[in-house]
């Protein structure tokens, strides 16, 4: 069992050399107040002075201690080469581990001129810690950790969070479950206002591994004594209360010897606590601590193993996922250039190995936007919407021209709905755009493999983004040529004999025929029901002619029926209308305009040809006497005047043809667009981004610079590197150990 504490030694060693904290090693944490006696109790346990005193805070950087015990016989520690053959005791620093300190006053040097190095000389601390091994044949086996003493206020220069600073370095080290708390305090104080027992007991509620050490028993004030205390009737500690008498600084300042002070240590206890006398001192409580600490590692060792090996392992895997050294960078630089491009097109495909499960990416964003973005957006245009009743009746009249035409012109048709069509371009090039956009973030969804490479590589990283890019932008443009190239198409030519469009047209034609055979109907029967007299009913034909009501009809020519057949193309300015039509006057009498002017349109039997004249010329006479503005007999664009039955009925016919017809273009729309994006943007993308990447990147001078390390990653992979080695080296030392070394 006493091979237990060399292994830990050799361990700290280990892992002392990468300045790694990651193993928690078992060792003795000495903890106390400011100036309670820490470094004399130390130097007792070393028997030798060698750490630097005086008032104040002295220890201000952590001091990692191994007591070796090396017998004269030794040749494990003893060299011809070091000069320790013959050498009773000596120390080395970890920091200069090729010099041998044997005169302990230069090791006392060494650790101030350390802690000025790294902490400065304005009483600041450090938590670097200084690796001090001392190898005697006067100790015992054991590790200790002095550490700088609880404070309170701030002197000198000390920064104003001192406390802080060391409060947080004190946890640091006793929060590891695998270390002894050896918790000093004073007798002539109380130990309830003892600071390292309330560190203790936070970190250590049950008290299994707090072991107290009281100094200064020597001057208690007459008449009290510290029996209660290291009996453990003031504060139970459960390993246990051991109280020491140190030099004072009167001795030291004397040159009193470590010895001496020993033997007047185990005077005084004789004298003064004859009962207790064997349980304390401090050769007493070097045993304890060896003993503490080897059963201590033998309860640590079994879980120390297992976490040395599941870290061995995850650091082999880190190493891994850093790449080793390239030797050939030109192959390197192909098979990287070649995973990228496959992990590309497996993203692209759904066939990459890590597959996203949180949100979309790669093919499955860009169906999404085909299918869901697109088509929502297509949805979202109304075949009128921004058409209202007078465009409709403004572009029918306007494609008539001067003349009044007979039927509805079927250039008022195509000019609306090619307006609508053109709605449809806006949607589909942003479409272009959304896909552009998803491909261009997959390179970063290329998978972690192809990640890592590229944080290790970041200018070929730079290089791969460049060349990808460039391609995805020199396809846009054709891209988007080709959408819109779709539109215009469907703008080239109306199909109106589209086989859909075609059964809508001949249902307009169907329902209108049936309207005009209606209305034709309801004027017979309007007419049929005068009566001459009050007994004899008259029908009137087209030609004015009467007829008696006994059933004798006159038949409808052919030529009489085509024209009532086509009369739902005629205009409605030469059909009546009613009594908004202007034509709707009495037969009798001469139709006027608003302002006087007779209309051209008057009846043969009005007047004589001088009425007539003498009519034109007051006429004349008004216009030029009373100045009329001709421009207001315009009708407005955007008038709000009720509609006419034929008007009303020519605009229901166009929306219906619209919309039958936008809603072709739009099906064929939604269905090409997403086939020439695939085409000319994703599969091109797909097919020839290997080969665009070897053309740019593949290139024996480009090799070199492109595949420089970063240096975060060179250092990450140097300490994981030696982080593995010391791992290693901890598993074989940890390994050489029996279980018969245990018991």
């Amino acid at each position: 069992m006493e091979a237990l504490i060399p292994v830990v030694n050799k361990l700290q060693d280990v892992f002392n050399t990468i300045g790694a904290d990651v193993i928690q090693l078992p060792q003795i944490v000495v903890l106390g107040t400011q100036s309670s006696g820490k470094s004399s109790v130390i130097e007792s346990l070393v028997g030798r002075s060698f750490l630097p005193r005086g008032t104040g805070i002295v220890t201000r950087r952590p001091l990692v201690l191994q007591l070796v015990y090396t017998p004269k016989d030794d040749r494990e520690y003893r060299c011809a080469e070091n000069g320790t053959l013959d050498c009773d005791e000596w120390g080395v620093f970890l920091h200069a581990k090729n010099r041998v300190f044997k005169n302990f006053d230069e090791i006392r040097r060494e650790i101030e001129d350390e802690t000025t190095r790294m902490a400065g000389g304005n009483k600041g601390i450090c938590p670097e810690p200084i690796n001090l091994k001392i190898y005697s044949s006067s100790v015992v086996n054991v590790t200790l950790v002095d550490l700088p003493g609880i404070t309170k206020v701030p002197v000198g220069d000390q920064p104003e969070d001192i406390e802080a600073q060391i409060r947080s370095l004190v946890l640091k080290y006793i929060c590891n479950p695998n270390s002894i708390i050896l918790a000093v305090c004073t007798a002539n104080t109380d130990m309830a206002t003892s600071e390292s027992l309330k560190f203790s007991k936070d970190v250590d509620p049950d008290g299994r591994r707090t072991l107290a050490v009281v100094t200064k028993m020597d001057l208690m004030d007459a008449g009290t004594d510290a029996i209660d205390i290291l009996c453990g009737r003031v504060i139970p500690v459960k390993l246990g209360i051991i109280g020491v008498v140190n030099r004072s600084q009167q001795d030291i300042m004397n040159n009193k010897t470590i010895h001496e002070a020993l033997k007047d240590e185990s005077a005084f206890l004789q004298r003064k606590y004859p009962t207790l006398a064997n349980r304390n001192g401090t050769p007493y409580l070097a045993k304890t601590l060896n003993r503490l600490l080897m059963h201590h590692i033998r309860d640590c060792l079994p879980e120390l193993k297992t976490r040395v090996n599941v870290m061995v392992s995850q650091y082999q895997t880190l190493m891994n996922s850093y790449g080793d050294d390239v030797s050939d960078k030109s192959q390197t630089l192909l098979q990287i250039i070649t995973k990228f491009a496959s992990s590309y097109c497996s993203t692209i495909e759904g066939t990459a190995r890590n597959i996203e499960t949180t949100e979309l990416c790669g093919g499955a964003r860009i169906c999404y936007i085909f299918h869901e973005t697109f088509g929502r957006a297509l949805d979202s245009i109304h075949p009128l919407s921004g058409l209202a009743k007078m465009d409709i009746l403004t572009a029918i009249r306007n494609a008539t021209g001067p003349r009044p035409a007979l039927f509805v012109p079927e250039v008022s048709f195509e000019l609306l709905v090619k307006r609508q069509i053109r709605r449809l371009e806006e949607p589909s090039l942003r479409c272009v755009e959304l896909v552009h956009e998803e491909m261009q973030g997959i390179i970063q969804h290329c998978g972690t493999e192809v990640h890592q490479e590229m944080l290790r590589f970041p200018k070929l990283y730079e290089r791969i983004v460049d060349v990808v890019t460039h391609l995805l932008r020199r396809r846009l443009p054709t891209t988007n040529s080709m959408v819109e190239n779709l539109v215009q198409i469907e703008l080239a030519y109306i199909n109106t004999k589209h086989p859909d469009f075609h059964k809508d047209a001949a249902f307009v034609s169907s329902m209108l025929k049936c309207e005009d055979d209606t209305a034709r109907n309801r004027k017979r029967q309007t007419s049929s029901t005068t009566t001459i007299n009050g007994n004899i009913s008259v029908n009137h034909d087209a030609h004015g002619k009467l007829m008696n009501n006994n059933k004798d009809e006159i038949p409808i020519t052919n030529e009489q029926q085509n024209k009532d057949q086509q009369s739902h193309w005629i205009l409605s300015n030469l059909l009546p209308q009613g009594k908004n039509d202007s034509s709707s006057t009495t037969d009798n009498s001469p139709v006027r305009q608003r302002d006087g002017a007779i209309s051209p349109y008057q009846n043969n039997n009005n007047n004589n040809s001088n009425e007539n004249n003498n009519g034109i010329t007051k006429s004349t006479n008004s216009q030029t006497t009373r100045g009329v503005n001709l421009l207001s007999e315009i009708p407005s664009i955007q008038g709000t005047r009720k509609l006419s039955e034929r008007e009303q009925r020519d605009c229901d016919v166009i929306e219906r043809l619209i919309k039958s017809y936008f809603y072709i273009v739009r099906k064929s729309i939604q269905d090409s667009v997403p086939k020439a994006v695939m085409h000319f943007l994703v599969n091109y993308v797909k097919d020839n981004l290997q080969s665009e990447l070897v053309t740019h990147l593949y290139k024996s001078d480009h090799a070199e610079s492109l595949l420089n390390e970063s240096e975060h990653i060179a250092v990450r992979r140097k300490e994981a590197a030696d982080m593995l080695k010391a791992l290693t080296q901890a598993g074989h030392i940890i390994s050489e150990i029996r279980e018969t070394h245990m018991w």
